[in-house]
């Protein structure tokens, strides 16, 4: 149980390391002829990147060998909905300025925000249902359908990503690359996987 809390905090320290070195760029006036534009475009890397590590603990766990890796899969995939929600935040209060019918008038005409709306929407139920008392509130069987959801926002950050670089989709492209092989390991034939059955925390 100690190593288990210890790898948490581990986790944590190196998920804030991106946002620490965010606010101290921010501080140092470093962030660019348009801050809230890099802000936004790093805190949506970050999400798409801790989105991915969420959908990797399955295909680890099964290739290591490591059913203890299952334990810190929800911790990660709260980190990418924190992230993401301070993505949106951003957007909201500095781009829009809290702007509601503007931001409306966005989602409606501009394709690559519907999208993003739509992703972060649909990770709002996966964060909250992401405690063992709302695994047993739902069910099991009805939890893990509820939360492969994840490889839909998935599929809608790349989306996301790849509307709005244009014609540089070099990046973009590397996320997509990543979420292949990621749907790849997950129909991989199981006949090498740890254990027999699959428990409703497996996705």
């Amino acid at each position: 149980m100690n190593d288990i809390r210890f790898n948490k905090i581990l986790i944590l320290v190196n998920a804030l390391v991106p946002l620490s070195l965010l606010a101290l760029d921010a501080w140092r006036g470093s962030l660019g002829a348009n801050p809230i534009e890099y802000f936004l475009r790093a805190t949506g890397i970050l999400t798409l990147v801790f989105l991915l590590l969420t959908l990797s603990v399955t295909p680890l766990r099964r290739t290591l060998r490591r059913n203890d890796l299952i334990k810190y899969r929800r911790m990660v995939g709260l980190i990418a909905f924190a992230y993401s929600f301070l993505h949106l935040t951003t957007y909201a209060v500095f781009d829009r300025s809290f702007d509601t019918s503007g931001i409306v008038t966005d989602v409606l005409q501009r394709p690559f925000i519907a999208v993003g709306m739509t992703a972060f929407l649909l990770m709002v139920p996966l964060a909250l249902t992401s405690t063992g008392g709302m695994i047993k509130r739902v069910g099991g069987r009805n939890w893990a359908r509820l939360h492969r959801l994840v490889y839909l926002i998935a599929i809608l950050g790349v989306i996301h990503f790849w509307m709005i670089v244009k014609s540089d989709v070099f990046y973009p492209a590397i996320f997509a690359g990543c979420l292949l092989v990621l749907f790849a390991a997950r129909i991989w034939p199981r006949g090498n996987t740890v254990g027999s059955g699959r428990t409703a925390r497996e996705i």
